[in-house]
């Protein structure tokens, strides 16, 4: 049971600050970013090519999160602000066309070889009868940090107020003297370094790839869908749900019912798990799990 409950909340710290910087974005400019999960594998390349060139690893992770943030603004502001204008749909499809020249780009300059961050093997920690490598403890605490650092944030900070006044109504805000564009560029930047971090972590504990983006894609937006897109808290709840039902199906042992001795489902089943569970919560509550439906009266 311990084994299971480390194992979902490795593979929730896998997709929560993603999910967390992907709603935070929507709850500001309504439209679901797909190139967003391509910031988690850039993230990934670019602290690989910096330690791979002598710099410390943790100035190359910090350098890495600065570059990805950049990114996220110029992304925003040359590409999707303007397609923006022409309706979500429009710049969800924009945003596909970007994610996918992301990852022909990493293809031409990285190659397919997947990478290993310069991170020495160490032996792992008892923790509860279940061995945990310490990197995993590192990183679970790291992204419980941070996420505690965006609640006060948020809801204790002149610049949350804002950003929750602007995602409620953003005219009545306009016309209050809060600039939207400089919130915009404040939160693709917090998103960006968010999802840079979060590619970081799972490069630090399995490799980093071409295609490390387009697989966080399906369980990063379920994390976002199932939490609520609009409530960036949420997300991280999203998270831990994607995640127990991706770990019960890995965990799930079905030989009993196949007339066999032990038989696991294999990995390409995993994006069942994901469909399933937006499907069976948003026939429940379309508008997400944590996300409160407002009416006009």
């Amino acid at each position: 049971m311990i084994g299971f409950l480390i194992d979902m909340l490795l593979r929730a710290n896998d997709l929560a600050l993603l999910a967390v910087g992907l709603s935070l974005v929507y709850s500001l400019v309504s439209f679901p970013n797909v190139a967003h999960v391509q910031y988690a594998a850039s993230g990934a390349f670019a602290a690989w090519a910096i330690a791979d060139r002598g710099v410390p690893l943790w100035l190359a992770i910090v350098l890495s999160m600065a570059l990805t943030s950049i990114a996220a603004v110029v992304l925003h502001r040359a590409i999707f602000d303007r397609l923006i204008r022409s309706g979500p749909p429009v710049a969800m499809i924009g945003s596909l066309a970007v994610a996918m020249i992301a990852v022909s780009g990493f293809l031409a300059i990285f190659g397919s070889r997947p990478r290993r961050l310069p991170l020495a093997m160490e032996a792992p920690t008892m923790v509860a009868g279940a061995p945990v490598t310490p990197l995993a403890l590192w990183t679970l605490s790291g992204t419980a940090l941070l996420l505690a650092g965006l609640t006060m944030l948020l809801y204790f900070t002149p610049f949350g107020r804002a950003l929750r006044a602007l995602a409620a109504n953003r005219t009545l805000t306009a016309a209050c003297g809060i600039d939207p564009k400089r919130l915009a560029d404040a939160v693709c930047a917090l998103s960006g370094a968010f999802a840079a971090l979060g590619g970081i972590i799972i490069a630090a504990s399995k490799q980093t790839y071409v295609l490390l983006g387009s697989d966080l894609l399906l369980p990063v937006f379920a994390a976002a869908i199932v939490g609520g897109l609009r409530n960036p808290l949420g997300a991280f709840g999203g998270a831990l749900i994607i995640a127990f039902g991706e770990t019960l199906m890995t965990n799930l042992d079905v030989g009993a019912a196949l007339g066999r001795q032990s038989w696991f489902l294999p990995l390409g089943y995993l994006p069942a798990a994901s469909f399933s569970l937006i499907a069976i919560i948003l026939l429940w509550r379309p508008e997400g799990l944590f996300t409160r439906k407002t009416r006009s009266v």
